[in-house]
């Protein structure tokens, strides 16, 4: 399971030791630079969901140039840009570098490397250089007993899941509890503590504790899940995903019914951002293999139209192999409980 690192409380600056920086007047500034900054910064911020009032409050950068910043408009101090990235937990390097120059999902190669031990290191240089592998590769293994459902808060995860896994006689699981079992404290506490880095530490080990668990299961995982490309591809992998969606209206009104504020408390423009945050993951959100639109919809029509998709997928031709009760199931493997009713 994956080393949490210790935690440290973050504390923002005092208000009066807040740095700005603006353009000077008559200063040459690369306004197509700053204008894709900008936009790279609106778009971190966007899919981890952070308004620009919670990340100036986190980072300690007023709220007023981080709005320059993302116009194109700030003359960017490096230090101010640094702390932006620490508290939003990506490289300053995927905020100043062009994407365009680098190669599809940089992002989660480089972190998948970081991560990796030396003798996988050595198989992807010998991969890149063409040097023949010391040992065989293995083909990962895909959880067909496994559901996972994504999307945005107030979407119907929990609360679709929760009924999904008793019609298929599945274990259910939310994997925010999983989080908040393992830290000893909310979800929103731990946001508020420690910061989003911090979560994502958290979610990525109750992740992969979870899938070493033994069983079929349904599981609702936070919205945000897709802004770290380590875990989502984890989750992408080890089970069928599909997105949950609903209109902007009624995700909001669902959140706000819910008491769920995290993580854009107290702003009048929480409407606007939650469109922003649900526009910059629509393409991560369709990497599922299916996605139910929730819209208007009734909570028992939702579940039929899941147990349809499941046990399509089933019948589509997905081997039922659950690598975790095979052994005591015995050579012909347990029946596929999503296909039992075709």
């Amino acid at each position: 399971m994956s080393r949490i690192r210790p935690l440290q409380r973050r504390s923002a600056p005092p208000q009066d030791q807040r740095q700005d920086s603006f353009p000077v007047a008559g200063e040459a500034v690369p306004d197509r630079f700053l204008s894709e900054l900008g936009a790279r910064v609106r778009t971190m911020r966007a899919v981890r969901g952070m308004s620009r009032k919670v990340l100036a409050q986190t980072s300690g950068v007023s709220e007023r140039y981080i709005a320059q910043l993302e116009s194109g408009q700030g003359n960017v101090s490096i230090m101010l840009l640094r702390r932006l990235a620490e508290v939003a937990g990506v490289q300053l390097e995927d905020l100043v570098a062009d994407p365009a120059g680098r190669p599809k999902d940089w992002v989660l190669i480089r972190e998948l490397l970081m991560q990796a031990p030396p003798v996988v290191i050595d198989d992807v240089k010998a991969l890149l250089t063409g040097r023949p592998l010391d040992r065989p590769t293995q083909t990962a293994n895909i959880q067909v007993d496994r559901v996972a459902l994504i999307g945005l808060r107030g979407a119907g995860k929990s609360t679709l899941g929760r009924l999904l896994a008793e019609q298929l006689g599945w274990r259910f699981v939310e994997l925010n509890r999983e989080i908040e079992r393992d830290a000893g404290f909310s979800v929103s506490e731990v946001f508020s503590l420690y910061g989003q880095d911090a979560y994502r530490r958290f979610e990525q080990a109750a992740l992969a504790r979870i899938v070493a668990e033994p069983g079929p299961m349904v599981l609702a995982v936070g919205g945000g899940i897709v802004s770290d490309p380590v875990t989502f591809e984890r989750l992408l992998a080890e089970y069928f995903c599909i997105w949950i969606k609903a209109s902007p209206t009624e995700h909001m009104e669902r959140v706000r019914a819910q008491g769920d504020v995290r993580p854009m408390a107290d702003d009048s423009s929480a409407m606007s951002e939650l469109v922003t945050i649900l526009k910059s993951r629509e393409a991560l959100y369709a990497r599922a293999r299916a996605s139910l639109d929730t819209s208007g919809a009734r909570v028992g029509d939702s579940v039929q139209a899941l147990l349809r998709m499941v046990r399509n997928y089933c019948t589509a031709g997905c081997p039922y192999v659950a690598r975790n009760r095979i052994a005591a199931a015995g050579a012909n493997g347990p029946v596929c409980e999503a296909a039992a009713e075709r």
